[in-house]
């Protein structure tokens, strides 16, 4: 299973299409089937059942400024942010591959989305996803980690993303996962983690929505200085792209950054603003 995820970071994402982004927003979809609960690939920081299309390619920027809390010392974070870049594509509309990298720990990471079943009318009630992934930490030092080996620089995340359309305005995700992380920053923290992720999004006009996003970690280890992720923040849809603006007080921004190594405390003012910017080719 390693071989094939990292056969991921080798296939060559060359074809481009002029498809506008926007083509599934607010329009008529495939005969009894429901249109996306999410317009964003991300629901905040989770991922979203959202799929690309067949031979579209996404650039995706994500920005996480540092935080909030040391106000003009930092000009409210921006000395300290961290940026993502993420390359998506589709090999078919159930089928997404992606390749990004991360200035949090130079991580580098290849991502797999499967679509399982889709909501439709009179037929299933949900739309099913499964997401995984596998990162590189780059930043691990052997200097300061005697004996480290390549392996301990990995780590991996399976999720199943469960999402349902109430209305034309309101949708929920439900987001069971796992992650491991070959080498954990506290050792009494179990390598394998589980979490209960819950998410929504509820529409206030046709351009703009509101989101939001929580990670239930199951077993932390006490001692653990980590939090549980809980991200609010608004999608703005214009033409050829979606802006995602958010406050969250996990400033990582891979699946098991967020999850696991989150710092921040909502109720002192330590949250992280951040956008998310996607492009299609």
């Amino acid at each position: 299973m390693k071989h094939i995820y990292l056969l991921i970071f080798l296939i060559p994402t060359l074809v481009f299409s002029q498809d506008d982004l926007f083509s599934e927003i607010d329009v008529t979809v495939e005969e009894d089937y429901k249109s996306a609960a999410f317009k964003g690939l991300k629901i905040v920081n989770f991922e979203s059942t959202k799929m690309i299309s067949k031979q579209e390619l996404y650039f995706v920027v994500s920005h996480r400024f540092g935080s909030i809390e040391t106000g003009f010392k930092d000009f409210f974070g921006l000395d300290q942010a961290v940026t993502r870049l993420n390359l998506l594509y589709g090999i078919t509309d159930a089928i997404n591959i992606g390749v990004s990298r991360s200035s949090f720990r130079q991580i580098y990471e290849s991502s797999l989305k499967i679509r399982l079943l889709r909501e439709k009318k009179g037929g299933s009630p949900f739309t099913i996803v499964s997401s995984s992934n596998i990162l590189i930490n780059t930043s691990l030092d052997e200097d300061i980690l005697p004996g480290l080996e390549f392996k301990n620089r990995l780590g991996y995340t399976s999720q199943l993303l469960i999402s349902k359309k109430f209305n034309q305005n309101f949708s929920l995700q439900l987001m069971p996962t796992f992650f491991h992380d070959n080498y954990v920053d506290v050792d009494e923290q179990h390598n394998s983690q589980y979490v209960i992720g819950f998410g929504g999004r509820h529409k206030l006009t046709k351009r703009l929505s509101f989101n939001f996003d929580y990670g239930l970690h199951l077993n932390r280890a006490e001692s653990s200085p980590f939090v549980n992720p809980l991200s609010i923040g608004v999608d703005i849809e214009t033409g050829g792209h979606v802006f995602q603006l958010h406050f969250t007080n996990a400033q990582p921004m891979n699946t098991n950054g967020f999850l696991g190594q989150g710092t921040g405390d909502w109720s002192d003012g330590n949250i992280f603003f951040g956008f998310n910017l996607s492009r299609v080719f």
